[in-house]
């Protein structure tokens, strides 16, 4: 994953952008960038590292103009950072083009081909961001006929990225002399929004990831962009909006209310806070069917994304609810980090216990999802070490079988916990006295109770369901081949779904999220 944002200001936007990527660095701490445009030229620094440290009072000064966008990289697992694949990215040809993305192509490859031998582009990196700059900037070419750009011909263009491009993307670009341009996939895979802001000047537009952008910003929330939807501010400030695509389906991933977001984001009109209550109440009722409440002297969170969840899962089982553990936020998130060493010893730079809320209790642990397994093993090590006599564990959300193909960089099947265990495999491996994972229809519920018209997710890491329709064994077995994973035999597949089994890393190794 990544976080993106778009500005269209009355005055330099610079700071803007800066703060704007600040509010959202939990999107991606590997590298940031901002591109502004000043007339018909484009202003650009990224580099590696958190915002605050690629961004210095010098580079600041040399971010001149009064509209730009901004970007924060994941890593991908195992990959070395690449200068050449921080974003924002530019082209040249036919117009002056800045882009941002966040999402992943999952027919980057076909479309490199197609870049090379049809539309007669070169593809400079391996990142699938490039891949998406470069089919925007031929369909506007061939939208415009290679002269002028109007609005209708840049809809039109990004019509044409629907057709061409698989996967999910959320997009900023800046198009030189014209305005400031924002699509999301036709499933609404990764969530994009946008706000205004009134001033004596005219009114300021802002595009992010998330809505704590644009509150935190001073900026009043418009609406989401729909999934297929194109939004493009021109130079005059006059916003445009067209659905673009064929047929758009809302399905947003789920696992950006399960532990990407912020908790006071709010994404496609469900509140990220909320929906981590409710997950919470339904995952009280399955730990009453598998374990005795009696037998459970304190809920303690897994910091942070866990904590609404075990706060409202602690109300409804009446029991009460303490913290534990104390986050080291200095560390990065484990479930990217390559190599269970790494994990492991992250795990004790990252959290520390508070002794006397374990010693002689029988605590739950509630964590948001469960991935390697690594993590929650040292946890409940942790625990036992720290005085507890008995350690249960439950996950806000279900078992991840399966590495999502869409922008979140999850590990190989090899590698996940899940894979090959049922719950009380999994319990043994984490060394639980007992595990309770949340069931999949009880986690979409927690959403759509909220939102009732938002009933489908993309929720692939958990069912195998990728619902862009274009995965299959062969592409898998590619990916996993590339990776050095020895896929899993048809014959060995619990569901007898091999294409789902074989599972994906990412479609790119070096790309990002």
């Amino acid at each position: 994953m990544c976080g993106i944002l778009g500005v269209m200001a009355t005055s330099p936007v610079n700071q803007l952008l800066y703060d704007g990527l600040m509010v959202l660095q939990h999107r991606g701490q590997d590298a940031a960038g901002i591109a502004t445009a000043e007339g018909n030229t484009f202003h650009l620094h990224k580099g590696p590292g958190l915002v605050r440290d690629v961004f210095r009072t010098r580079n600041m000064r040399a971010l001149p103009g009064n509209w730009g966008i901004g970007h924060v990289r994941y890593p991908t697992a195992g990959s070395a950072y690449s200068f050449a694949e921080s974003q924002p990215f530019y082209v040249n040809s036919p117009f002056g083009i800045v882009l941002g993305h966040n999402g992943n192509l999952t027919n980057a490859e076909q479309l490199k081909g197609e870049m090379f031998r049809l539309d007669r582009r070169h593809i400079n990196t391996n990142s699938d961001s490039e891949v998406l700059l470069n089919v925007l900037a031929h369909e506007l070419q061939s939208s415009s006929h290679g002269y002028e750009l109007d609005v209708e011909s840049i809809f039109q263009a990004v019509a044409g990225v629907h057709r061409r491009c698989r996967g999910a993307y959320a997009v900023v670009a800046l198009i030189a002399g014209y305005g400031l341009l924002a699509f999301r996939d036709p499933y609404g895979i990764r969530p994009l929004v946008y706000g205004k802001n009134e001033t004596p000047e005219g009114t300021e537009y802002l595009v992010a990831s998330e809505s704590v952008a644009l509150d935190t910003l001073g900026f009043e929330i418009i609406r989401d962009v729909e999934p297929g939807e194109a939004v493009f501010i021109d130079l005059n400030h006059k916003l445009h909006t067209m659905q673009c695509a064929q047929q758009a389906v809302y399905s947003p991933c789920i696992f950006e209310y399960v532990y990407l977001a912020r908790p006071d984001s709010v994404i496609d009109g469900v509140s990220v806070y909320e929906a981590r209550l409710a997950m919470g109440e339904f995952l009280a009722e399955k730990v009453k069917q598998h374990i005795p409440v009696d037998e459970i002297d304190v809920v303690i969170p897994i910091p942070d994304s866990s904590r609404p969840a075990a706060m409202e899962l602690a109300h409804a089982l009446n029991i009460p609810f303490r913290e534990g553990f104390v986050k080291n936020r200095y560390v990065g998130r484990t479930f990217i980090m390559p190599g269970q060493a790494m994990r492991k010893k992250s795990v004790r730079q990252k959290l520390n216990t508070v002794g006397q809320e374990f010693k002689g209790k029988r605590v739950l642990l509630v964590d948001d999802s469960i991935v390697h397994g690594t993590t929650n093993h040292e946890i409940v090590e942790m625990a036992r070490a720290a005085g507890a006599t008995k350690v249960y564990f439950a996950s806000a959300a279900p078992p991840v079988r399966f590495p999502n193909v869409y922008g979140i960089d999850m590990p190989t099947r090899a590698e996940l916990i899940a894979t090959g265990r049922d719950d009380a495999g999994i319990a043994a491996e984490i060394g639980a006295d007992a595990l309770v994972y949340q069931d999949l229809d009880a986690l979409k519920k927690s959403i759509s109770s909220i939102r009732a018209d938002l009933t489908d997710f993309d929720a692939s890491c958990f069912d195998g369901c990728y619902i862009t329709g274009d995965i299959d064994e062969y592409y898998l077995d590619a990916v996993e081949g590339n990776r050095g994973s020895k896929p899993k035999n048809n014959d060995e597949d619990d569901d007898g779904r091999a294409s789902q089994q074989l599972v994906l890393q990412l479609a790119t190794e070096a790309q990002e999220r």
